[in-house]
């Protein structure tokens, strides 16, 4: 892509189009505290080549999770990726394809969006799912809105097990439009809490489980109250792969299920593109966002398919759509059904039995280790432990010896008064070796 700068007239005429009488002028709704002061402290002019190099000396200060030992988790999860996926998805019919906008012309796209969906359906025990949303917070996001529409309610009870950033996420979207959101005390294990907080007002309830502390739980309780009191049940789940081995939140009494989908088929891609995974009972899909795909017959009797709701902005006008979010992660989609396809269900089972075996290990070894409390009880691959020193610290100086210790919750929440408090994750890549050196070199750190 080639750089045109603009010269000043330039930009003066464009101003002036718009009705601005500066730059700034277009950065009113930034708040001061959020802009940058000066400019970024680089060189004003540099070379293509020094640029390359200077970049490429940055990236190589990077630890990437597959070159040391790695226990990050947190609402993304390193796993096994094998090379069929990306072989298949780099096929050209897939990866220069992206979203039909005439239902009925990528019969191949629109199939193993069904697929997909056939898959999520059955991963969360629900009996039907969408073609995917962005990833898994704007998932919950869509889910409170879409609990707004179905109840006419106003208000979201939120579990301080949720993890913080698909709070954040989450109150960003529904803010816009009214939506009341009562966000309980970060918690390690107090999902039902929320039970107390349901009124006649309360839409939806929202918990995770595993919640961001690694706490699986029944919610099958809080399904009950919250139907009580005429309030759905809105399932959060940010490791995917859990639903291998834990109950389905459909079998506990969920209404809407938000999930992230990265940990099955896609890599950890420094944060992204990711995939949401989006859910529901079935008298609630006509306020379902995103789209929906369903099986048909042509005029010869062939077997065929074809986008049977298509709710969202791009495809009906605005006020009429129950999502403007305008991706459906399709390559993402398409990665997440090769390797669940690759598994199948005795493999899935197997994979998130080993996920548990390594969490178990993991979780021996650093409970041995003096100063360590382990603070989740019941767990899926991650778990939550207290230091005595301030876990960001902690991990700071693991990070210098090589060693990506975890996740500080002082980093997702900062502001929670759990500064010493470390999210560990294990998954069927971590090795034996990797958790002795964790548990060796924690210890050296604690102990000066």
């Amino acid at each position: 892509m080639r750089y045109l700068p603009l010269t000043p007239d330039d930009r003066s005429a464009m101003l002036a189009a718009i009705g601005a009488k500066s730059i700034d002028d277009l950065f009113v709704d930034v708040p001061t505290a959020a802009r940058r002061g000066g400019f970024v402290d680089l060189p004003r002019v540099a070379g293509e080549l020094e640029v390359e190099r200077a970049l490429g000396a940055m990236a190589a200060r990077n630890a990437s999770a597959g070159t040391v030992p790695f226990f990050c988790g947190a609402g993304a999860y390193k796993h096994h990726v094998p090379a069929t996926v990306d072989h298949v998805i780099q096929r050209s019919e897939f990866l220069t394809s992206y979203t039909p906008y005439q239902p009925e012309i990528a019969q191949g796209t629109l199939q193993y969006l069904y697929e997909f969906q056939t898959q999520v359906a059955n991963l969360t025990g629900m009996p039907v799912a969408n073609a995917s949303l962005y990833d898994g917070s704007t998932a919950m996001a869509e889910g409170v809105l879409m609990a707004t529409r179905v109840t006419r309610r106003n208000k979201a009870v939120i579990s301080g097990g949720v993890h913080p950033h698909y709070v954040k996420a989450t109150e960003t979207v529904v803010h816009a439009v009214g939506v009341e959101t009562q966000v309980l005390p970060a918690a390690v294990d107090a999902e039902a809490d929320v039970i107390a907080r349901i009124g006649p007002d309360t839409a939806c309830v929202v918990v995770q489980t595993p919640n961001v502390f690694g706490t699986a739980t029944d919610v099958t309780k809080i399904a009950e109250a919250a139907h009580a009191a005429g309030a759905l049940l809105i399932v959060v789940v940010t490791e995917a792969v859990s639903m291998g081995l834990l109950k389905s939140p459909g079998e506990m009494g969920a209404d809407i299920v938000a999930a992230e989908g990265q940990s099955i088929g896609n890599a950890l891609n420094f944060g992204g593109p990711y995939v949401g995974l989006f859910a529901c009972r079935e008298k609630l899909v006509r306020q379902m966002p995103g789209r929906l795909t369903g099986e048909t017959v042509d005029a010869d009797g062939e077997r065929g398919f074809v986008l049977t709701l298509s709710t969202r902005e791009q495809h009906i006008r605005r006020d009429k759509a129950t999502s403007n979010i305008c991706t459906n992660s399709g390559l993402c989609t398409l990665a997440f059904t090769i390797h669940m396809s690759l598994l199948g269900e005795t493999g899935l089972r197997r994979m998130a039995l080993l996920n548990h075996e390594k969490a178990l290990a993991t979780r021996d070894a650093l409970a041995a280790i003096p100063g360590v409390e382990v603070l989740t009880t019941r767990f899926f691959n991650e778990f939550a432990v207290r230091l005595p020193k301030p876990a960001a610290e902690v991990v700071e100086q693991l990070a210098a010896h090589r060693i990506l210790a975890g996740v500080p919750y002082s980093r997702l929440a900062p502001k929670a008064g759990m500064d010493d408090v470390l999210l560990v994750a294990a998954t069927e890549m971590t090795m034996d070796a990797d958790i002795k050196i964790l548990a060796g070199s924690l210890a050296k750190v604690l102990s000066v």
